[in-house]
């Protein structure tokens, strides 16, 4: 026998209606969870229960990020619908959308910083702890590449000088070996000069001078000496 079709109405009995609350709660937050999950959609849900207490699920445990863009869609929504009528209303809900937008934006910088955090729930604050991880590995992450990158040119730029260093120094080694080369021809004890040239047949000199010799009266003062002397004693001092 199958289950009669239940009437829609407020349960009167207290402990009845709360169980059936937890219950029905229950199920909802799971069917919530299973859509988003099934359906990559970001799902937002809100329950105060009879006595004001507080149940909710968000997608990726964000709430303020899906109620903003709930907020963004609502005003477009709006501002579409009175796209004609600008009208000091208008321009109230504008003033108030950008207010409240500012203070969220002022209230999560201060979280952000560490700032006014007594205020948050356990779910906002490991929202905020995942945020912030979120961020933390992509600086770090682009700070390993910025230093990879550094490192990379600076081994670029020493490989460069090394090659340029190995370079000189060959030219260097080259340059000492035909030094040395040069200066042990100069030190051979059989390297000589040759001087074969200068060892010629004497040429015969004509000597033209005057002597007065006043122990030989027999000689005048104008009277020439005419002599040829070999020219040995001139090539050995001139050369």
């Amino acid at each position: 026998m199958g289950r009669g079709r239940v009437q829609l109405k407020r349960i009167e009995n207290k402990i009845n209606r709360q169980v059936t609350f937890s219950k029905r709660r229950a199920g909802l937050l799971k069917k919530a969870h299973e859509i988003s999950v099934l359906c990559d959609a970001e799902v937002a849900l809100i329950v105060f229960s009879h006595k004001g207490k507080l149940f909710e699920y968000a997608t990726d445990s964000c709430m303020e990020k899906i109620l903003e863009r709930y907020e963004r869609y609502n005003y477009a929504e709006r501002q579409l619908a009175a796209n004609d009528s600008e009208t000091q209303e208008n321009w109230t809900i504008e003033y108030s959308r950008l207010k409240a937008k500012i203070d969220l934006l002022q209230r999560n910088h201060r979280h952000y910083m560490g700032e006014d955090l007594s205020s948050m729930s356990l779910k906002e604050l490991q929202c905020l702890e995942q945020q912030l991880d979120t961020s933390l590995k992509n600086i770090r992450t682009r700070r390993n590449q910025v230093m990879y990158e550094s490192i990379s040119e600076l081994q670029k730029k020493e490989k460069g000088i090394q090659e340029q260093n190995n370079m000189l120094a060959k030219k260097i080694k080259e340059k000492e070996k035909a030094m040395a080369q040069q200066a042990a021809q100069w030190e051979e004890p059989n390297y000589r000069v040759d001087t074969s040239f200068l060892l010629q047949d004497p040429l015969p000199t004509l000597n033209i001078g005057g002597n007065y010799r006043q122990e030989a009266p027999e000689l005048g003062r104008n009277e020439l000496d005419l002599t040829l002397e070999p020219l040995y004693s001139c090539q050995r001092g001139c050369f």
